[in-house]
């Protein structure tokens, strides 16, 4: 049968959404992050490189940069082996899984705003009951400032996030699984594969489509992260747990939107640097069903 082939012009209204809502805003923003935009001053003047080279010797840039890639790293590990280790378990015959599976995806579906007002709460130094529940086992030296002590805010809020968004992981990974053709692995068990073997050589391999969304999208998303961290923390203290997105804020917060559109471009190029190579990688191992 031969397949329908539709005329060109049914993609024009995507096309022009997509020049008018992404290109142009990024070419004009690129163009403003050669300015020295204002807004104090009373005209617009181009700067050429003067905001990029400003911004590569700005030390709380660089504390950041340094934030934002270890909030990536430990974000997208995590929030993928949590992911993964619920969708196995949920994959198997439970007689509450599916009540089950609502509660762990239920926090992505809450705003992070939100999320971040009932975990200030949560890690109260003195009410909160993290620390009521330490100090109820009488471990006193788990009981921790969580948010407000340099030692331990950026994992606070580490470990806040990865509650929020491993069920999304969990949901991706679900979805994987059931592509995945049940005759497989019974014949491995017929051979005397045990649950370990059978992941390893017939459910890992071929999960490797959804390892490649849910890797992608949890770097992407955590390196752009900003409400959590600007309700949790705003970035303290001092700027332990700055990332790009609060210092970007704050920069515009202060008026200075050509410096803070350059700083945005720096994070466009630093995802775009770091997600082609991570999408070329992940997509070579995946295999055919």
């Amino acid at each position: 049968m031969e397949r329908s082939k539709y005329p060109l012009y049914f993609s024009f209204p995507a096309v022009i959404v997509f020049l008018l809502f992404f290109i142009t805003p990024t070419i004009i923003g690129i163009y403003y992050s050669f300015t020295d935009w204002n807004i104090n001053a009373d005209a617009i003047k181009f700067i050429g490189l003067e905001n990029y080279k400003e911004l590569f010797n700005e030390p709380r840039l660089k504390q950041a940069f340094i934030n934002t890639l270890i909030f990536a790293a430990a974000v997208t590990l995590l929030q993928n082996a949590v992911g993964l280790a619920l969708a196995l378990l949920l994959n198997e015959k439970l007689k509450l899984r599916n009540l089950l599976r609502m509660i762990f995806f239920m926090p992505y579906v809450i705003a992070p705003l939100v999320i971040g007002y009932i975990f200030r709460a949560i890690y109260h130094p003195e009410h909160g009951i993290v620390n009521q529940f330490f100090g109820m086992l009488g471990i006193d030296f788990m009981v921790q400032d969580w948010l407000n002590d340099p030692r331990f805010a950026l994992f606070t809020v580490i470990m806040t996030d990865i509650w929020r968004v491993a069920g999304f992981s969990m949901v991706v990974y679900l979805a994987g699984l059931q592509f995945i053709p049940k005759d497989l692995t019974e014949s491995a068990s017929i051979d005397g594969a045990n649950y370990w073997t059978r992941f390893k050589h017939v459910v890992f391999p071929l999960l490797a489509p959804a390892f490649t969304v849910n890797v992608l999208l949890a770097m992407i998303g955590s390196m752009k992260v900003f409400e959590i961290v600007m309700v949790l923390t705003e970035g303290g203290p001092g700027y332990t747990t700055e990332v790009f997105y609060t210092y970007i804020r704050n920069t515009f917060s202060s008026g200075e939107m050509g410096y803070a559109t350059a700083i945005n471009m720096l994070l466009f190029v630093l995802v775009t640097l770091v997600g082609i190579p991570v999408l070329l990688a992940m997509k070579k191992r995946e295999v055919e069903m």
